[in-house]
């Protein structure tokens, strides 16, 4: 196997054009999936049925449908119905509501795992229904979900490649038609490769040392 340090050169300013779309898909993608996991771990607490059986069967069937699927699903099937998406929005919806389905389990974990106590001072207290989750019970349940939150960001990084099947030119995507361009896959893959650790290897560290200082 050769290594063309030139090849490297000549690919770096298609990385970096995929690299920001890249770290643009996880980061709306990161945001879509806590929002949407709030409001489904909340709707799976409420007391009505209507609410509560509709948000479980979607999410169920998100959670045990793969990735891939609901990207071609999105892409190409709402078109039909007259809803069209760029590729782009469509893989950052794809990972937001793909992950959602899990990041509602890691608050719904997190609720659970706030006393009883707590519950029964804000109701001593007077508190209404909602200022009791505002004030009270959600920022204790963030706060001792934060790490798994963290680790759910660094997998959907590992997943954002597959936006690639639909068009977005990440780093995946700019490595390929690079390849296919010039025909120099070893250095196109491997600096691609090495991204994806540089980001994701400082990030869990990072993610370790924040579940240490939060249990204390």
């Amino acid at each position: 196997m050769t290594w063309d340090w030139s090849a490297v050169g000549d690919f770096m300013p298609r990385f970096w054009d995929g690299l920001l779309v890249t770290l643009q898909a996880l980061g709306l993608g990161a945001l879509l999936a806590f929002a949407l996991g709030l409001v489904w771990a909340l709707a799976l607490r409420s007391p009505y049925r209507a609410v509560r059986w509709p948000v479980a069967a979607v999410t169920e069937f998100v959670r045990n449908t793969p990735l891939l699927v609901q990207l071609f699903f999105l892409y190409y099937v709402l078109p039909e119905w007259g809803i069209t998406l760029s590729a782009l929005v469509t893989g950052v919806v794809g990972l937001g509501l793909h992950y959602s389905t899990y990041t509602a389990e890691v608050y719904r974990a997190g609720i659970d795992g706030v006393p009883v106590g707590q519950w029964e001072a804000a109701t001593a207290l007077g508190l209404g229904r909602v200022r009791t989750w505002r004030a009270v019970i959600l920022p204790q349940a963030v706060r001792r979900v934060v790490p798994a939150l963290g680790n759910y960001v660094i997998a959907m990084l590992k997943d954002t490649p597959m936006i690639f099947v639909i068009g977005v030119m990440d780093m995946l995507g700019q490595a390929r038609q690079f390849a296919a361009e010039t025909f120099l896959t070893v250095e196109a893959f491997t600096v691609v490769g090495i991204a994806f650790i540089v980001l994701s290897y400082p990030a869990s560290l990072l993610l370790r040392a924040l579940e240490r200082r939060l249990v204390r």
